[in-house]
């Protein structure tokens, strides 16, 4: 069935890339991956690319700029190997938070990054849950955006909470639409927590808009946690209006800076994240739990090898 498919995985997230090929049932191609002493990145295919159609799995998750140089080079070896096509699977994009011209003289460092992936020889891109949509026209080859949501909701679906204790909340403005989504899939009220900028580094979230939130279990959700600072906040706000219980979900655990220590300390019964980047021993919290989007990342590469539908398992 996968006589020309060949599943490469750089050092970003190995055991990803190892559980799609199980799900696929296949063997990960051998790479010889090492630095030399300056830092620079050696690598070597241990095995005949040639017409192969290529899959290299690598989110660009921090180390940012190790891992997305890595991916290039992966590519770069591919094409040179006279690979038929090279599809970049990247779970977790970094650089996409910068995807627009916010004030003068800064740069479009997502379509930067596009281009670059363009450039080393992707024929293909596959992605989950890109921060903004739009970042799918920053490539000049086809992008396959797929979607943590419906495995989120199918979670928080099994916990058989009743539909009149369930409040689903956006932490933000921002995120009315993935949030509505949620909603509809899973049901119960909906609510907006209001959140106000105080400054470039600061926000603050006040009111609820919605509701109610008194003595309901309440689910908010977002594509990422980076430092925590914004879905904390939502949280303790929902909190403060007398949310019994409260649930995180979010497709990217990224949890840099004091992100380890504020979700520590939030009213969270559980935080419910996917695997597209790994997340290190240290990062993992007591109310942590991973939901493995191998399956999805294994289907949709079945699926694009055999020319078939990818957006069909969205419907």
């Amino acid at each position: 069935m996968y006589d020309h498919l060949t599943l490469l995985s750089g050092r970003a997230h190995p055991k990803l890339a190892g559980e799609i090929a199980e799900y696929l049932g296949i063997r990960l191609a051998s790479v010889e991956l090492s630095n030399f002493p300056d830092g620079e990145i050696s690598l070597k295919l241990n095995q005949n690319v040639r017409g192969r159609d290529v899959f290299i799995v690598q989110p660009t998750s921090p180390p940012v700029n190790d891992n997305l140089m890595e991916l290039l080079i992966l590519m770069d070896a591919c094409r040179r190997a006279s690979a038929e096509r090279i599809t970049a699977v990247i779970p977790y994009f970094g650089y996409a938070r910068q995807d627009r011209k916010d004030s003068g003289r800064v740069p479009i460092t997502s379509k930067l990054v596009a281009n670059l992936i363009n450039e080393a020889g992707a024929d293909r891109v596959l992605a989950m849950d890109l921060h903004a949509a739009q970042i799918q026209g920053f490539f000049d080859t086809p992008v396959d955006h797929l979607y943590a949501a419906p495995i989120l909701d199918r979670y928080f679906r099994s916990l058989n909470i009743p539909d009149k204790d369930l409040v689903v909340v956006s932490p933000d403005e921002g995120s009315i639409k993935r949030t509505l989504q949620h909603n509809n899939n899973i049901g119960g009220t909906l609510a907006i927590v209001d959140k106000r900028r105080k400054n470039a580094l600061e926000t603050q979230q006040a009111n609820i808009i919605g509701g109610p939130i008194e003595g309901k279990i309440a689910l908010l959700f977002d594509d990422m946690i980076s430092t925590a600072g914004s879905i904390v906040g939502a949280v303790n706000v929902v909190k403060e209006h007398g949310a019994k219980e409260i649930y995180v979900g979010a497709s990217h655990a990224v949890f840099c800076g004091p992100a380890i220590k504020s979700l520590s300390e939030a009213p969270i019964k559980e935080i419910v994240v996917t695997n597209s980047l790994p997340i290190p021993d240290q990062d993992k919290l007591s109310n942590l739990r991973t939901i493995s989007i191998a399956p999805l990342l294994g289907e949709a590469i079945r699926r694009i090898h055999r020319n078939e539908s990818v957006s069909h398992l969205f419907d």
